[in-house]
């Protein structure tokens, strides 16, 4: 399909009030879209369903889903702009969201000290009103920014619209192979991705792999850790470690690592269990499916069983796949009434200073505000 007829289309949809996700995965040219038949939601039960799932924060909340059998499924290359507009926004800083923020990191900081927990995440939310609603054009500003990340638009009348380009994945599987990854830790990139990480960012990217290593190794087999490594996902440096390994059914299923893994200490904290009270109770709002994830759930994919062009007869076959692809919602945003919600938040530990981490927000966020 050409470009602009995909954009037409989810345009058409749009308009009409009925549910849709349009998205790129990381690295990729190709443009997917679901298309929702109607406006009911649809609730996953065992993640063994097919289709575009989108899951809150809180994992008691039920996940939704756009299934694949209640949908038409489109696709186009998007062609990236080797020359995209710079788009750099002045924002007046909210002094009373400023100092609430901080009392906030600083209350985290306190139960820290006083051994509650090692780490939690804390985050905020902005609003900012918009002089466009067409969030297609939000979107393509961000599929010509952020070529690395899963940059997605995602709407269902009945809950809402969200857009965003995240850079941390939460689980991949291809087959009986699965990866995810320790991705923590943030600096503002200054041109150089060799620099020097403070001890603050590295134990809060060591909680993070500790967890998941120490999680999946009953679950699991083969697994294994890669060395860390700094990553840059727009103005920003992560530190950030794969991680692989293979399914072992007979002990595990995608629910059950699912289980494990959501939400991280990445987004939420360690131990997972009174970080999360922690956060239910100290945040000034409701995280809805920021910090949750998102993504394809066993999709059917083809692969060619030989790639030798002049072997003719064997690349007739192809062998089909099931694959998930599942991302933490994070570097995103909320549209509502001509209204951009950003949401930001950050990991907090004992080494953690309360306006430094204010701070990192600000950062953050401007990877939604320069494209608003």
């Amino acid at each position: 399909m050409i470009s602009k007829t995909f954009f037409d289309s989810i345009q058409k949809h749009y308009k009409s009030k009925l549910p849709f996700v349009v998205y790129r995965n990381p690295k990729e040219i190709e443009l997917k879209a679901f298309l929702q038949k109607n406006d009911t939601i649809y609730k996953v039960s065992d993640f063994t369903e097919s289709g575009f799932v989108f899951s809150p924060f809180d994992d008691e909340k039920p996940t939704v889903m756009i299934p694949v059998e209640h949908s038409d499924s489109i696709h186009t290359e998007f062609e990236i702009n080797s020359d995209p507009k710079s788009i750099q926004t002045n924002f007046l800083e909210n002094k009373i969201a400023r100092q609430n923020h901080i009392s906030l990191i600083q209350k985290g900081i306190n139960a820290i000290n006083n051994h509650q927990f090692i780490k939690v995440v804390l985050s905020r939310q902005e609003e900012i009103k918009l002089n466009e609603d067409n969030p297609i054009h939000v979107l393509k500003r961000l599929l010509n920014a952020y070529i690395s990340a899963f940059v997605y638009c995602w709407y269902h009348p009945k809950i809402g619209l969200w857009i965003g380009a995240t850079p941390e994945t939460l689980i991949k599987v291809n087959g009986n192979r699965f990866s995810t990854m320790a991705l923590a830790g943030t600096k503002v990139y200054n041109g150089a991705l060799d620099i020097e990480w403070q001890e603050k960012e590295k134990e809060e990217q060591q909680i993070v792999a500790n967890f998941i290593i120490d999680s999946l190794k009953a679950s699991v087999d083969d697994l294994d850790i890669s060395k860390t490594i700094t990553v840059k996902a727009g103005n920003l440096l992560h530190l950030n470690s794969e991680i692989y390994g293979t399914f072992n059914f007979k002990t595990s299923n995608l629910k059950g690592l699912l289980d494990i893994l959501h939400p991280t200490p990445a987004v939420c904290g360690f131990p997972k269990a009174i970080t999360k009270r922690f956060i239910l109770e100290n945040e000034s709002y409701d995280r809805e499916y920021y910090t949750g994830f998102l993504g394809e759930l066993n999709v059917k994919e083809k692969y060619k069983r030989n790639s030798n062009k002049r072997n003719v007869e064997n690349n007739a076959y192809v062998s089909i796949k099931t694959i998930s692809n599942l991302f933490v919602n994070l570097r995103c945003m909320q549209l509502k009434n001509n209204t951009a919600i950003l949401y930001v938040g950050g990991g907090i530990t004992k080494d953690s200073n309360s306006r430094s981490e204010w701070q990192e927000t600000v950062s953050k966020s401007l990877v939604m505000k320069n494209m608003l």
